[in-house]
C-alpha cells in the first residue's frame, strides 16, 4: 500500500468513525486515488425551482463522469452528513428546498444534533470534502461581502472558510449581488488565492466580468493541478478560488441582472429579508424580473464549472499518481 492510498484510508476510516457516510461510489474512488469532485447541496434547495433544480443536479454529475471523475454531491439527510447522494436522495431533496436546511459550518452541530436534513453551503461543503480528502469542489458562485456590508458587517463564512480550509472551488466568482470588490479584498486578507481560468477580468457570476482585474490567470487544467498540489506541499492549509466566467453565449445582460438585482434589494430592505435568507430571496428575484434569464445563465455557469473542475480534478489526480511512482 503506497503512503497515498494509506493516507486515503486513513481519512475515510476517520470519517466514517465521526458519522459520516460516503456512498459506495465516492468511497472506492477516494481508496484508489480516482478523482473525485464535492458538490454543495444548497444551489439545489435554495439557489433554483423544482423541478429545474434537480435536472441540474443531475446534468452536472453526468458531466463529471463523462469527464473522468467522480460527483460527490454532500448534504446532511436526517441527521446524518452524506458525501455522495443516491439518486432517490438527489430527487427528495430537489422536492424539499427550502424546507431543507441552510446549513453553514455553524449550523452542522445543530442539524445533525435534530435529525434534520440540511442543504450545506459552501462553507459546510469544503469542510465536509476536506475530512474526506476531496481538494477539489465545485459550485456555482461563493458568498461574499454583502451590499452595505461595511456597516452591516453581513459577510459570508464562506470567506473564513476559505482562509482555513485547504479545498480549491471551482466557481463563476462570487455571486454578483454581493460586493464583489470588497469581497476579493477580504478574500486577499484571509490569505486564499484567487485565480481567474482563461481571463483577465475576475467573473461576476451571471456575466462574464465584474470590472475588476484577476489578480492571477490560469488557462489549462493542469496549471489548476499544479496549484493545488503547491497549496497542500506548502501546507499552507487555507483554499483556493478558480474563478470560471460563464460562457460569453450563455451569460447574461449585465445592465439588466443589475438593474433587477438593485430592485430586489430594494424589496429585500422593505421586507426585512435578513441573514441566511436574503441571497435566496434575491436570486429568486432577480430570475422573476429578468424573465428566466438570470436562471438560464445559473444552470449554463454550474455545467461549465463542472466540465473544468473535472477536469482539474482528473489533471490532479494524474499528477499525485505519477508523483508517487516516481519514489
Amino acid at each position: 500500500m503506497s503512503d497515498l492510498t494509506a493516507a486515503a484510508a486513513a481519512r475515510v476510516v476517520a470519517a466514517e468513525a465521526a458519522g459520516i457516510t460516503l456512498s459506495a461510489e465516492v468511497r472506492s474512488a477516494l481508496l484508489a486515488g480516482r478523482p473525485v469532485v464535492a458538490l454543495e447541496s444548497t444551489i439545489i434547495c435554495h439557489g433554483m425551482p423544482y423541478p429545474q433544480n434537480l435536472r441540474a443536479a443531475e446534468g452536472v454529475e453526468d458531466i463529471i463522469r463523462k469527464e473522468g471523475a467522480v460527483p460527490a454531491t454532500i448534504a446532511i439527510i436526517d441527521g446524518q452528513p452524506c458525501i455522495g447522494l443516491t439518486t432517490s436522495q438527489l430527487q427528495q431533496l430537489a422536492r424539499d428546498g427550502h424546507a431543507a436546511v441552510k446549513t453553514a459550518r455553524r449550523d452542522m452541530a445543530l442539524v445533525v444534533s435534530r435529525g434534520l436534513t440540511g442543504a450545506t453551503t459552501v462553507s459546510a461543503t469544503m469542510l465536509l470534502a476536506h475530512k474526506v480528502g476531496i481538494s477539489v469542489f465545485v459550485t456555482g458562485g461563493i458568498g461574499g461581502v454583502h451590499r452595505g456590508g461595511e456597516s452591516t458587517m453581513d459577510i459570508s463564512s464562506d470567506l473564513t472558510e476559505l482562509g482555513r480550509t485547504p479545498v480549491a472551488v471551482v466557481c463563476a466568482g462570487v455571486k454578483s449581488v454581493l460586493d464583489i470588490p470588497r469581497t476579493l479584498e477580504y478574500l486577499e486578507t484571509q490569505g486564499v488565492t484567487v485565480v481567474v481560468y482563461g481571463s483577465k477580468d475576475f467573473p461576476a457570476f451571471f456575466t462574464t466580468t465584474s470590472g475588476c482585474p484577476a489578480p492571477a490567470t490560469l488557462s489549462d487544467p493542469a496549471s489548476c493541478a499544479a496549484l493545488i498540489d503547491a497549496n497542500h506541499r506548502l501546507q499552507l492549509n487555507s483554499g483556493m478560488v478558480i474563478a470560471v466566467p460563464v460562457p460569453a453565449q450563455q451569460a447574461a445582460k449585465a445592465a439588466q441582472v443589475e438593474a433587477a438585482t438593485q430592485q430586489a434589494l430594494r424589496e429585500a430592505d422593505v421586507q426585512a429579508i435578513k441573514g441566511a435568507q436574503i441571497t435566496p430571496f434575491v436570486l429568486k428575484r432577480i430570475k422573476e424580473l429578468t424573465g428566466g434569464a438570470s436562471l438560464a445563465a445559473n444552470i449554463a455557469l454550474v455545467k461549465n464549472n463542472a466540465r473544468v473542475g473535472a477536469q482539474i480534478a482528473r489533471a490532479l489526480a494524474q499528477r499525485r499518481t505519477t508523483s508517487v511512482s516516481r519514489l
